[in-house]
């Protein structure tokens, strides 16, 4: 499946200042039955945005209106836990087009990568700044130069270089998962196998 080409994003963002957030709270095991990668979005933080009856939980980040973008800055460690892949594609199918942390599981990260979500690791200083800007004024705007690899706080200037493997990099960049990777260099798997 192709997503998106990136190459920069210019938003505000949704802060989830939470640490340790595991896999089954960001899409609960009980929404897992779908085998399509659509739909997981409106379930994404199923038990933390809504109560027991199904209402909004209205202080929750990504309710209300007071906070909006394609990025997503969450506190350390996010995405522990199992390693289902729906995380990623719930977090995606939200809108979602970047994720911010000081700290990623790795299981996480790879999927996110392989599903046209971009994690950007910074500093826990630099998070901290983040989520002070966002606190000051909701509509702060974040820079995301894919090709340069840096994140910038746009009222302030303040910036952070991010790392990405360069398989990745050219994956996103195109719009490719790994088999439409594949797919693309098929002439040159031919030509190798003969």
């Amino acid at each position: 499946m192709a997503y998106d080409k990136f190459t920069i994003i210019q938003t505000p963002a949704v802060p989830l200042p939470i640490e340790n957030v595991d896999t089954d709270q960001i899409i609960p095991a009980r929404f897992l039955k779908a085998v399509e990668r659509k739909g997981f979005g409106e379930n994404l933080f199923r038990d933390w945005r809504y109560d027991k009856w199904g209402k909004p939980i209205e202080e929750f980040p990504l309710n209300g209106d007071r906070y909006s973008g394609k990025i997503l800055v969450a506190g350390k460690n996010f995405g522990s836990g199992s390693s289902r892949e729906h995380a990623a594609w719930a977090i995606y199918d939200f809108g979602f087009r970047v994720v911010v942390s000081s700290f990623f599981a790795d299981i996480f990260k790879n999927n996110a990568l392989n599903n046209g979500l971009l994690p950007v690791v910074v500093t826990p200083g630099f998070l901290e700044k983040i989520f002070s800007e966002i606190e000051k004024d909701a509509s702060s705007e974040f820079n995301v130069n894919f090709e340069e690899q840096k994140l910038t706080i746009v009222n302030t200037g303040d910036s952070i270089e991010f790392e990405i493997n360069p398989y990745k990099k050219h994956c996103l960049q195109n719009g490719l998962d790994d088999i439409d990777y594949l797919v693309s260099i098929k002439a040159e798997i031919v030509a190798f196998e003969k």
